[in-house]
């Protein structure tokens, strides 16, 4: 998409400097998309804690096995 926006001088300098960008637009995208990143990061950390607890590798590992068993006696009859 394209978007004509005023920048301040300084700081896309700086942003071009901090995110090793050759071009101007380069160094846009990147600061976007570490925005992104960090901000679905805090969004996830928000989410910690509500949803409730998931099963222990162990205990589906035991469940798969049970499921395995009880299908080999169906099987059998």
């Amino acid at each position: 998409m394209k978007t004509t926006i005023d920048i301040p001088e300084k700081e896309l300098r700086d942003a071009m400097r901090f995110t090793n960008a050759k071009t101007k637009r380069e160094a846009v995208i990147k600061a976007i998309e570490d925005f992104n990143r960090r901000s679905r990061v805090e969004a996830l950390i928000a989410q910690a804690g509500t949803i409730p607890d998931f099963p222990t590798n162990d205990e589906i590992e035991r469940a798969d096995v049970e499921d395995a068993e009880n299908q080999r006696k169906l099987w059998e009859g």
